[in-house]
């Protein structure tokens, strides 16, 4: 199960939210986009910024349609690549070389964001990648993303203790009003489980750690929608439309968090070669202060994509 989240404090560079201005159908529908268009080019230059954008209130969307990495955009839709030290898995390893943006034929949007992980066996070796968003501005509502999980390396014998997740937290470990939320895959297990196994875990403090979980043991490999719902004095964890936990109590979101993806190993189980583990996110979506149903969901996405929306950010900020 899921340990405590070790880290540094975050840098926080905060810019502009900013994208082409949306169809003024979308600027009236808050949860039901129309439909239409396609996808940018891998080519494509790095695209200028514009005035934030109407749209659906309370809402963020992105496809990851970016150039790579040290795309302006990036950060101007407000995300960074973390390169500080901390934990959690192997310390201080973490390289802005694992994240990507590759055209993905298997993708809704036509793009994904790649989070590659990377180790030989040895500390001087490995390199763990985490996506994050640089405001703290998600509360109560639903988040969802549609993640490709892997059972096994891209190259190099199998074995490592991976772990592929997508999280929101709290800006800083030792907050009093501490929150957590998390979807984390497994493959291989570890801390002594044995995998594959997806784990779904509230928090209340990360240390000590007081936190509730479930563990579902099946094999993932291969594209998904995570979900999780906020509302009401409850969180509602769902894959694919299926409900698998719900925490309430104390075990629920208590201040803003940021949101994240990564892709990190919890300890070097063998040395012996190199290896690559890939984790994949074809679009992220967070809806405040409302419970969207799966199917609203898709609908949403479906639109935004059939509009030509690559991202919207009407989230208030904090």
């Amino acid at each position: 199960m899921s340990q405590p989240r070790r880290r540094t404090s975050r840098r926080r560079a905060r810019t502009a939210l900013t994208l082409p201005a949306l169809l003024c159908a979308l600027a009236a529908c808050s949860a039901d986009p129309a439909a239409g268009g396609g996808a940018a080019d891998a080519a494509a230059p790095a695209r200028d910024a514009s005035p934030t954008p109407t749209g659906p209130p309370g809402t963020l969307f992105d496809d990851f349609d970016y150039t790579g990495a040290d795309d302006p955009s990036l950060a101007e839709h407000g995300w960074e690549i973390r390169t500080g030290g901390g934990g959690p898995g192997i310390k201080d390893t973490w390289s802005a070389d694992g994240a990507a943006f590759p055209t993905d034929p298997t993708a809704e949007g036509g793009k994904v964001l790649r989070l590659r992980s990377a180790t030989d066996g040895t500390a001087q070796g490995t390199t763990q990648v985490e996506v994050q968003t640089t405001s703290r501005n998600f509360f109560e509502g639903t988040f969802a993303a549609r993640v490709h999980l892997s059972d096994k390396p891209v190259n190099g014998r199998d074995g490592d203790h991976v772990v592929q997740t997508f999280f929101p937290i709290s800006p800083a470990d030792s907050s009093e009003n501490y929150s957590e939320l998390d979807f984390e895959y497994l493959p291989n297990g570890g801390w002594g489980s044995v995998g594959p196994q997806l784990d779904n875990v509230s928090w209340y403090k990360a240390d000590p750690p007081d936190r509730v979980h479930h563990t579902l043991k099946r094999s993932l490999k291969g594209w998904h929608t995570m979900m999780i719902t906020a509302m009401d004095g409850k969180v509602v964890y769902s894959l694919d439309g299926e409900k698998l936990f719900t925490s309430s109590g104390k075990y629920v979101p208590r201040e803003q968090m940021d949101i994240h993806f990564s892709n990190w190993l919890i300890d070097l189980p063998f040395t012996g070669g190199p290896r690559t583990w890939d984790m994949k996110v074809d679009w992220v979506y967070y809806k405040a202060d409302e419970a969207v149903s799966p199917a609203d969901l898709q609908k949403t996405v479906d639109g935004f994509h059939g509009a030509g929306t690559d991202y919207i950010n009407t989230v208030p900020k904090s």
